[in-house]
């Protein structure tokens, strides 16, 4: 690793200030991603600006039907809380399948959408459920936070404080892993809200994306065999040792059904 300070601000207003006055500072919670990449000296960071003290980072709570968890949120915070269990069982059990044991003790919400990862999952949850994500100065919307790969519409000073995920009638996600990371060869999210269909996808293409033609096939019969049916083209997926474009965009609507199907066994 390269030299660097460590900084722990008690608030937000002194954790801006410090993103602020230094450009190359980054700001650290779990540290799943960053850590690692500082010990491959690919990244180095003049100071860390450890987030994990500041108030309500780590917050979960349901607001009406919406529910509201802080970016300090570990993975197993999501996983194991017992209201997202009951009233959003989606996405505690996509927070359960992240990582290992270690990963989702440390792990963040906020961390993982701030990177990006073109096979993370937390990004899937994020467009099928039509999430806000909440920063130290405004709110922005799913659809226009995902920019590219490991790109974000965050400015460099910017710093997520909560998303917003709104409670849909029935959800899932499916994913079809890599065995040693546990990262999403595919993932898919479905979401159903009052006769409208979101799906979201990980894993396949450079970044997450929204996938219209399952949205627009499930909005007219929310059913497995309606998800099977689509055909997904291979065109810009990606390819490598783990599974070719065609492969993944025949994965595609084969997990599209099996959260369906998973869908419809819960109220989400």
């Amino acid at each position: 690793m390269y030299a660097f300070e460590f900084q722990r601000p008690a608030d937000l207003q002194a954790t801006v200030a410090m993103l602020q006055a230094d450009p190359d500072a980054k700001v650290v919670a779990g540290g799943q991603s960053l850590i690692a990449a500082m010990k491959l000296r690919l990244a180095a960071p003049s100071a860390l600006v450890d987030i994990n003290r500041l108030p309500g980072i780590r917050d979960i709570r349901f607001e009406g039907e919406s529910l509201v968890v802080g970016a300090g949120a570990r993975h197993a915070d999501v996983a194991e809380h017992p209201d997202i269990r009951r009233r959003l069982p989606a996405l505690a059990s996509l927070a359960g399948r992240i990582g290992d044991r270690q990963v989702r003790a440390l792990g963040t919400l906020g961390g993982s959408i701030a990177n990006n990862d073109p096979a993370a999952c937390y990004p899937a949850a994020l467009l099928a459920l039509n999430a806000t994500v909440q920063t130290d100065r405004r709110t922005i919307a799913a659809d226009d936070f995902f920019t590219g790969m490991y790109e974000t519409a965050l400015a460099p000073d910017e710093l997520i404080v909560a998303v917003r995920f709104p409670v849909p009638e029935h959800a899932a996600y499916v994913k079809f892993r890599n065995p040693a990371s546990h990262f999403a060869l595919v993932g898919v999210m479905v979401a159903r809200t009052g006769g409208a269909v979101r799906v979201a996808v990980t894993g396949a293409a450079d970044h997450v994306f929204r996938c219209e033609p399952l949205e627009q096939a499930l909005s007219a019969s929310f059913t497995a065999d309606a998800a099977r049916g689509v055909t997904i083209p291979a065109d810009g997926l990606n390819g490598d040792l783990h599974a070719s474009p065609e492969y993944r965009a025949h994965l595609i609507p084969v997990l599209a059904a099996r959260a369906v199907e998973q869908a419809l066994a819960h109220r989400a």
